[in-house]
């Protein structure tokens, strides 16, 4: 057991013939015992200091513990982010084609139709135009004819007894 500054304080010597000088060696225990008190002081205090330095290490074990979990958990979640967002995209990168798909499908059959409606309108316009041309054919015959050099022949008593004879 280690020894205090009461126990340096009270220790008794014998007393020997012709031994050291009594004032000389109890000034020398009184600065024994105030040294050996500021190292037992300062002992004290460096164990407390150490006691408080290993509570906060252990509280920062457990924050660098509870970070690195953190820190794991993070990265777990921004790979599993950018997993389900590249699923994501590709995704929308599908249903995009399959709309650009269908829509340029859709514009082709249209296409198809406006061309299949405009060679019927090229052949009705034709039809229409070889008719046109036709009846005004016909009608240029009609007032060809000699038909009306007969009308204008004809005087106007000469139509009105033939109109009476026939009614």
């Amino acid at each position: 057991m280690p020894l205090t500054p009461l126990d340096i304080h009270n220790k008794e010597f014998t007393r020997g013939f012709r031994g050291y000088d009594e004032d000389e060696v109890n000034e020398f225990l009184d600065q024994v015992i105030k040294d050996y008190e500021i190292v037992i002081r300062e002992k004290k205090e460096l164990n407390e200091k150490v006691e408080q330095m290993n509570e906060k290490l252990s509280h920062f074990t457990n924050i660098e513990g509870t970070l690195n979990k953190s820190i794991l958990v993070a990265q777990e979640t921004a790979e599993e982010v950018k997993s389900n967002a590249t699923k994501e995209s590709k995704l929308i990168i599908k249903e995009a084609e399959k709309n650009a798909d269908r829509i340029i499908n859709e514009a082709l059959a249209k296409s198809r139709r406006i061309s299949l409606e405009v060679e019927e309108l090229k052949k009705q316009a034709k039809v229409f135009r070889t008719r046109l041309k036709m009846l005004v054919e016909a009608q240029l015959d009609l007032i060809d004819t000699d038909d009306w050099d007969e009308l204008f022949d004809v005087e106007m008593g000469e139509e009105l007894e033939l109109v009476n004879n026939e009614s």
